[in-house]
């Protein structure tokens, strides 16, 4: 079974005493009033620092040239003055052209260095030769790294015909 409790309100509906409509509009007039009155004494304070600012500023020289233009235009020739890297200007055509570019560097042939014969070759062929040779590797432990005094020698074995060096191979040791 459901309870009824009574709170010593025989009516039912809202309570008419709670605030009244002329409270609500008294509040929002306030609030807009105190609004403008704060952007009022903001206003000013900005502008008293600003005078403040203006008058304590040191006299500039009769010698520097004042500008003439606005400075916030800027024209082609003086971007160009200004160095790398500068801001872009139209994002999509900038990096549209930059994949462009790297596009036909990886796709294409060309020279990196002429003088020292660094060329560059495209990235499918690159994979395909990589593919055939494999990736360079280090010697093996126990072997002879290749350096100049060791391929000297081994090429002057090959040159001696005078048969000692297969003499001392053909010899067990002692």
């Amino acid at each position: 079974m459901i309870e009824e409790t009574k709170h010593g309100n025989s009516e039912e509906g809202y309570e008419r005493q709670d605030l009244a409509a002329q409270g609500v509009f008294a509040f929002l007039i306030s609030l807009a009033v105190g609004g403008v009155l704060v952007y009022f004494v903001v206003w000013g304070f900005y502008d008293f620092m600003d005078a403040r600012q203006r008058s304590h500023q040191p006299q500039q020289s009769p010698l520097v040239k004042q500008a003439e233009t606005d400075t916030r235009i800027v024209s082609q020739e003086e971007i160009t003055k200004f160095p790398q890297p500068r801001l872009e200007r139209n994002e999509r055509v900038e990096i549209k052209g930059f994949r462009l570019k790297e596009e036909q560097t990886l796709n294409s042939y060309g020279w990196i260095d002429e003088k020292t014969g660094v060329v560059h070759i495209p990235i499918e062929r690159a994979m395909q030769l990589l593919a055939q040779r494999g990736l360079p590797t280090t010697p093996m432990a126990g072997t002879i790294p290749s350096s100049a005094v060791n391929i000297a020698n081994q090429a002057a074995e090959r040159s001696d015909t005078s048969g000692r060096s297969s003499q001392k191979k053909s010899q067990p040791p002692k």
